[in-house]
């Protein structure tokens, strides 16, 4: 699990990508490599999902692939055996969190509150996704439930924008942010992949400004 949470750390901002249609994998896992983020939280939201983590996976070898709004242990099996790195959830569900664990599948689950956070520690778990980050108060909301944790680091998602990142990135207690901005699905639609890379472009500077 430390392995994976110092690759999202430099990396700095995941892509969290809603793909209809299993074809757009391929220019899109290029358009991310290129454009400087390695990285794709595919959400197991599409009937696409399974197949486009299964291509990325397999012709991105230097990215980092993984499943995002992961309900079930069943899904857990076909994003791995699709060829997923991780595994994301947007809640906290004991049951899936245990499930990974026993499998050794680095799991970062969705938490709001105190008691959601004292529930991952129960389970060994220091790093938790906060989500939806600003309908659940944003960055300031972190800082307050982050402060008598001080082990628990954070990736949230959910709001955070090109306008918005910089200040999240900032904070030291902030891993990674998950974000769908540079990947909006009528780009990936409207097959623009040449304007995804340049606003992933856009994303990793932001990164190294903020991180170095």
């Amino acid at each position: 699990m430390s392995t994976i949470i110092e690759q999202f750390r430099k990396i700095g901002i995941i892509p969290v990508v809603v793909l209809d249609d299993a074809k757009d994998a391929l220019p899109l896992g290029k358009a991310l490599c290129e454009g400087g983020l390695p990285c794709a939280e595919v959400t197991f939201r599409t009937a696409a999902a399974e197949e486009a983590i299964r291509i990325m996976a397999a012709e991105f070898p230097e990215m980092l692939v993984g499943a995002g709004t992961v309900l079930t242990t069943e899904q857990v099996d076909r994003a791995v055996a699709a060829g997923a790195k991780f595994i994301v959830s947007p809640g906290f569900n004991p049951k899936v969190v245990k499930y990974c664990q026993e499998k050794n599948i680095p799991i970062t689950p969705g938490i709001q509150t105190p008691t959601e956070i004292e529930a991952a520690l129960e389970l060994g778990l220091k790093t938790v996704k906060f989500f939806p980050a600003e309908p659940a108060g944003g960055l300031k909301m972190i800082k307050a439930i982050a402060a008598p944790y001080v082990d628990v680091s954070f990736m949230p998602t959910g709001g955070i924008s090109e306008s918005n990142v910089r200040e999240y990135l900032a904070y030291n207690r902030i891993v990674a942010c998950g974000g769908s901005w540079m990947v909006k699905k009528d780009l990936v639609a409207n097959g623009e992949f040449d304007k995804i890379k340049d606003m992933v472009a856009e994303a990793a500077a932001i990164v190294k400004e903020i991180r170095g």
